[in-house]
């Protein structure tokens, strides 16, 4: 008990670091009076659509209480009830925290320079991931305290995952309908520079880059990191006698948050140098902090160095497929400028060669993970007689949370990118000197690769967690092995296979929808008020907030529940081993599609950002507009459905786990007729 409850207190220290830095970034100047304007009406469009979103995710959350109440049990469904609550408290604090410190990023590198700036950014992405990783702590260690039984925390798992799903799709429709209309009615059609105060679209599409890719991916790796502690202690109390699997899993997690703080603390950059270095000095240091740790951890609470592997493997998957991600996406590599070349001659082979690269992109980062599963198996496991299969699987639940232990470092890094757009949209929107401009640029370029590297992470870190959750499924449901000879099974792995297709389709066809009413609503207010493109008259901002906004809550309700009623569905007519292959199928083709279409847009944006550097004839050249083509096309590829994704596997994982025991007693009805 002494040991288990450092936990949640060092759960606490980190919100109270979280805490710190919001004070620090309060204490910064805003600007000038037109800066915080346009700030504010980014705060404002924000905070609305968090608000009608959890409304919408409110009544989701209390009716799946009743159900898990009514079909699990009671203890379940208030731990549900606290895992959504923290995903949901995680995104408005990040959220707050973020629209405040973009426009003190901008005003710090008009007075300060990118040292200042490139600080900020960073404190308000520090937030985020502090915040995270602190009630995802502090949830899982006070249930486990209280309730000592692993079907009650996945009922945390399953609120966490549920409220991300929704918040990544919800938020990558919100930020992709305004950053499409905005490029093609603005940038294409009329050739004014991206973030002009003009175009109606761009306060949304600002917004936007808050809502997705900083509540959205703050949500994603929440549920992320909480789906690994929970499998970590499922499958840790059958490895290992006397709760200390659940000890040692508990500890990784709370060294893994000091040495984010302290990683934090390494992010310091010199005036004229990359801030990319300074990230990554933080990632780097903060990882090697818990390799460390988890060396003398393991000798200790375990007695054996075995578990200390897994942790090495999981932690070493994570940073080559960081590394990887970033080959593929940023324009310091072939792959971006091969990208811009082929821009030369048009759209068609801009997206051509886009696609190209996502696919190849896929090859490495899934041999990286075959071989950490496989090494955090084997060396977890072994045995003088032979592979202990629990304990391997443990090893594999062990490399997630080695993989996810740096996670308040990671979703830091990944938030500074947006806040760091948004500062230069501000700059833009208010015609600040070219110099602010230049230097918000490089924030801003550094930090699309921080977050094609932070989506690359998610879906590494999606796999093992998915994978650890399904071992876990297979525990609790008491299947030994799941034979692809019988019909049931291979029905449900076609079945798994097709959703993240399907799921694809449907978030891909949301953003098309929403982007189409953007673009006719920015060509109107063009239209029917020329005063906008002379300067002489204001756009209808909110207007367009509001066309985001609504399209997103919409769009997002039939993915979501997508997740949720077809694993049941599944396991109720079939059975627990067709349920075992859809969830394998889901997890092969998610993984896949989600590597594809992320690092594909991550690669056309660059490309786009590469060209307008001032390479193949910069700014409205042939190229460019091949470019801006190509970069709406990926838009939705690494901001909507590549993202959610990974969220749609772990989530049908939970589902599948929290609802294992009731489908191992009941499933199987079509069966039963024949």
């Amino acid at each position: 008990m002494s040991t288990l409850i450092i936990a949640p207190i060092v759960g606490v220290v980190a919100l109270l670091f979280a805490f710190y830095k919001a004070a620090s970034i309060d204490k910064a100047e805003p600007g000038t009076d037109r800066m915080k304007e346009i700030s504010s009406f980014i705060h404002e469009g924000a905070m609305a659509f968090l608000a009608r979103e959890y409304k919408s995710v409110g009544i989701f959350a209390i009716i799946m209480f009743f159900i898990l109440g009514l079909a699990i049990s009671w203890p379940t469904a208030l731990a549900f009830a606290a895992g959504a609550a923290c995903s949901i408290l995680a995104g408005y604090f990040g959220m707050t925290v973020a629209t405040k410190a973009n426009v003190r990023t901008t005003n710090a590198a008009m007075k300060s320079g990118m040292n200042k700036a490139l600080g900020i950014a960073f404190s308000g992405g520090s937030v985020m991931g502090m915040t995270v990783v602190g009630l995802g702590l502090l949830g899982t260690g006070v249930f486990w305290l209280i309730f000592k039984d692993a079907n009650v925390l996945t009922g945390f798992s399953l609120g966490a995952s549920s409220v991300a799903l929704f918040a990544r799709v919800g938020g990558g429709i919100y930020t992709k309908a305004a950053d499409v209309g905005a490029d093609l009615v603005g940038k294409v059609e009329s050739g004014i520079p991206e973030d002009d105060p003009r175009n109606p679209a761009v306060i949304a599409d600002n917004v936007g880059d808050n809502v997705g890719d900083v509540a959205g991916m703050g949500a994603d790796l929440f549920e992320s990191y909480v789906g690994s502690i929970v499998s970590s202690i499922t499958l840790g109390v059958i490895a290992y006698e006397g709760g200390k699997g659940v000890q040692f899993a508990l500890m990784v997690c709370t060294v893994g948050i000091i040495a984010s703080i302290i990683g934090t603390l390494f992010v310091r950059g010199k005036e004229g140098s990359n801030p990319q270095k300074a990230l990554n000095m933080g990632t780097y240091m903060s990882s090697l902090i818990v390799i460390v740790a988890s060396f003398f951890l393991s000798k200790s609470i375990l007695k054996s160095l075995l578990p200390f592997w897994a942790i090495v493997f999981g932690s070493l998957v994570g940073l080559i497929i960081a590394k990887i991600t970033e080959v593929y996406t940023s324009d310091e590599y072939k792959y971006v400028k091969e990208i811009a070349d082929q821009s030369e001659t048009g759209a068609a082979t801009t997206i051509i060669s886009g696609l190209s690269v996502g696919m190849k992109s896929t090859a490495y980062p899934v041999i990286v993970l075959a071989i950490g599963i496989i090494g955090a198996y084997l060396i977890s496991g072994y045995t003088p007689n032979g592979v202990d299969s629990v304990k391997g699987l443990y090893g594999i639940a062990l490399a997630a949370v080695g993989m996810l232990s740096t996670t308040g470092m990671t979703v830091a890094v990944d938030a500074y990118g947006p806040i760091s757009d948004n500062a230069g949209g501000i700059a833009e929107m208010c015609e600040l000197p070219h110099e602010v401009r230049e230097i918000t640029d490089k924030l801003d370029s550094v930090g699309n690769t921080t977050a094609a590297i932070g989506k690359g992470f998610a879906i590494g870190s999606a796999a093992l967690t998915a994978l650890a959750l399904f071992a876990a499924y297979t525990q609790s449901v008491g299947i030994t092995t799941i034979s692809l000879t019988e019909p049931t099974v291979i029905a449900g792995l076609f079945i798994g296979g097709m959703l993240p297709f399907l799921f694809s389709a449907i978030t891909m066809s949301a953003v098309g929808k929403a982007a189409f009413s953007m673009i006719e609503e920015v060509r109107r207010q063009f239209k029917e008020m020329p005063g906008i493109m002379e300067g002489k008259q204001k756009p209808d901002y909110r207007r367009c907030v509001d066309i985001s906004t609504g399209a997103a809550l919409r769009e997002m309700i039939v993915p979501g529940l997508l997740a949720v009623v077809v694993p049941v569905v599944v396991g109720l007519l079939l059975g627990t081993e067709a349920l075992g292959g859809l969830q394998a199928g889901a997890l092969v083709t998610g993984v896949l599609m989600a590597i594809f279409m992320s690092n594909a847009g991550g690669a056309w944006d660059n490309a786009k950002k590469y060209i307008e550097g001032g390479t193949h004839g910069g700014k409205g050249s042939v190229a460019h507009k091949a470019a801006v083509v190509g970069d709406t096309v990926g838009d939705p590829f690494k901001d909507t459905s590549g993202p959610s994704i990974n969220i749609l596997i772990k989530l049908m994982t939970v589902v599948s786990l929290v609802f294992g025991p009731m489908i191992a007693q009941y499933g199987g009805i079509l069966l039963k007729f024949f």
